[in-house]
């Protein structure tokens, strides 16, 4: 694509505002930045769209957005479908290109709902549900910074697209090719057609009385609810209603919000990144939880949909617990739970990606639970959900992924920090009446299953030259395999490939044979002890991935050696 060309047709389009021709006439002559902004178009992927907002092919902007709102349109007309919800989160932009879809899909003679608020991600995949809608849109980007916006596709169940109805849906983005061309209805007049409308009030209602009636645990008594004092962070974003409302009808009285990060801030202003995965996410309210004597803190990203936690330790201070130490717990918990009430099926079933840690499926098998793993990206979670509601194989117990998402109940069908603030809550209720704390109950759990580290490494490659770079330093762990000293490598799973190799003492491939999940680019090395490293890029930003989770006989004997796991894919990163 000829990048210079394709911003002179921009600069030159009698459908720019003035604002958008002056932000256009300053680029000027950054032919490096024009480039980069013309010279691709923003691709739309399984989670639809993400990136800057701004001008350009490869922005997020009103035009982009127009463009794929378009091609889901003509698709959902395909299928016979007549109604699409809409949600927003407290991003720069987020409403003004919910409606902008809503007016595209408008035009093309669909109704269109758009939440009435501020929207967290789930309560979207429940509308979607609730309204019988033919697909939802959900505009956020997350954890991202504060430039960036996203466009999230969900499909009729409920969950995120799979890559099967994400190719149908691309098909159309080439119709018309002028993306100028594109029909559009103002608002107004999409409001007097009937075609653009609020998502009904009761639908937020029904969302939180469903999570509350689906999470609460019949293990806890209200008196219990009463006694767990907790600290709750927004991190600005949509969080805060649709969570203080569902703890206060759940019995939470000492269930708080953090002011200073409690109101929706588009610029995140107190946070370098709100993303509960890092430390300093929280680490204002952590600050602040000393001082309630909360027994734990609470940090949902910006759209809901994942939540980080620090409990207090016996000695007053608060520690930090990973996505995969809370997946495990909230296994453990959900089974005592269901099988507490009669509600644990012979045919349960338990969710997890190939980048998580073994603990929860460990905890999982060893009560009889059926443990499936699906590739990374909760949508693929969400798929296999409506696959067994169909056809009644396997009842959902739960699923959860090592960064920070969790789905306790399948009345949405993808990750609910709403659902999970519950769950952990009620969770460490159970505990705490027996007098331990969240660190101590998961204690229990490494004697009795092993221990295990894990951590996350990101190995970011700006640039435009950053894909190219990414998939060379894949490729040439492919070739040379990821070799640990004193460990013995046994087997790499190549999801590109669709093939898993099995080695000897000498490093000898002596087997292999097929994956049964569908392809995709990650390399899983995996080593005697049942230590194992994986490898991907990012789907939504210029990075390498490297998962580590590394076994041993004690804490410190696992920690030592994830360290020595971290020195050597660090070294082949440089």
């Amino acid at each position: 694509m000829d990048a210079r060309k394709e911003y002179e047709r921009w600069l030159h389009s009698d459908k720019l505002t003035e604002y958008e021709r002056q932000e256009l006439t300053r680029l000027g002559k950054k032919d490096s930045e024009i480039h980069e902004r013309f010279g691709r178009q923003l691709a739309f992927g399984t989670g639809g769209l993400r990136g800057v907002m701004g001008l350009g092919l490869n922005r997020m902007n009103v035009y982009t957005v127009r463009r794929v709102s378009h091609a889901l349109g003509c698709w959902v007309k395909e299928q016979g479908g007549q109604l699409v919800v809409i949600g927003y989160d407290c991003r720069h932009q987020s409403r003004e290109f919910a409606i902008e879809t809503a007016c595209t899909l408008a035009a093309l003679g669909l109704r269109a709902e758009v939440a009435p608020e501020l929207c967290p991600t789930p309560e979207l995949s429940y509308s979607v549900r609730r309204r019988k809608a033919a697909a939802g849109v959900m505009i956020t980007a997350s954890h991202n910074p504060p430039e960036y916006n996203g466009y999230k596709v969900y499909g009729p169940d409920g969950g995120q697209v799979l890559p099967e109805i994400a190719a149908q849906i691309v098909k159309f983005l080439s119709e018309p090719e002028d993306i100028f061309q594109l029909p559009v209805l103002s608002e107004e007049i999409a409001r007097k057609q009937g075609k653009l409308s609020e998502i009904p009030s009761e639908v937020r209602q029904s969302f939180v009385e469903t999570v509350v009636h689906n999470v609460q645990s019949a293990l806890v008594s209200q008196e219990q609810r009463r006694r767990l004092t907790v600290l709750y962070t927004p991190l600005h974003g949509t969080g805060r209603v649709p969570v203080m409302e569902a703890m206060k009808l759940a019995g939470y009285s000492k269930f708080q919000v953090f002011a200073p990060q409690a109101h929706p801030d588009p610029d995140f202003s107190t946070v370098q990144s709100p993303n509960p995965e890092e430390a300093e996410a929280l680490s204002m309210a952590i600050q602040a939880a000393g001082d309630l004597q909360a027994d734990i803190v609470l940090g949902t990203d910006p759209d809901a949909d994942r939540v980080g936690i620090a409990v207090r330790t016996s000695d007053g201070q608060y520690e930090l617990m990973t996505g995969n130490q809370v997946g495990a717990l909230l296994a453990d918990f959900l089974i005592r739970s269901k099988r507490h009430s009669g509600e644990l099926a012979s045919n349960s079933i338990l969710f997890k990606t190939i980048v998580t840690a073994n603990l929860g499926a460990q905890i999982a098998s060893h009560h009889g639970v059926v443990v499936e793993e699906t590739l990374t990206g909760f949508k693929f979670i969400g798929g296999k959900i409506t696959e067994y509601e169909r056809s009644g194989q396997y009842k959902f117990l739960l699923g959860y992924e090592e960064s920070y998402g969790y789905l306790l109940s399948d009345m949405v069908r993808d990750k609910d920090a709403v659902q999970a603030v519950l769950g952990i809550c009620e969770m460490a209720a159970y505990h705490l009446q027996k007098g331990h704390t969240l660190h101590d109950a998961l204690e229990e759990l490494y004697k009795e299953f092993g221990y295990s580290h894990e951590f996350l490494l990101n190995f970011h490659l700006e640039g435009e030259d950053g894909q190219e770079r990414m998939i060379g330093r894949i490729d040439e762990l492919r070739k040379t395999q990821l070799h640990i000293p004193n460990m013995q490598l046994v087997r790499v799973e190549d999801y590109e490939k669709g093939v898993a190799s099995m080695f000897d003492e000498s490093l000898q491939k002596v087997w292999q044979e097929s994956l049964s999940l569908p392809k995709s680019d990650v390399l899983k090395f995996m080593y005697r002890d049942g230590s194992w490293m994986a490898v991907r890029p990012s789907g939504t930003e210029p990075k390498l991935k490297a998962y580590v989770s590394a076994t041993g006989e004690n804490a410190l004997q696992a920690a030592e050696k994830a360290e020595r796991m971290r020195k050597v894919i660090e070294d082949r990163m440089q």
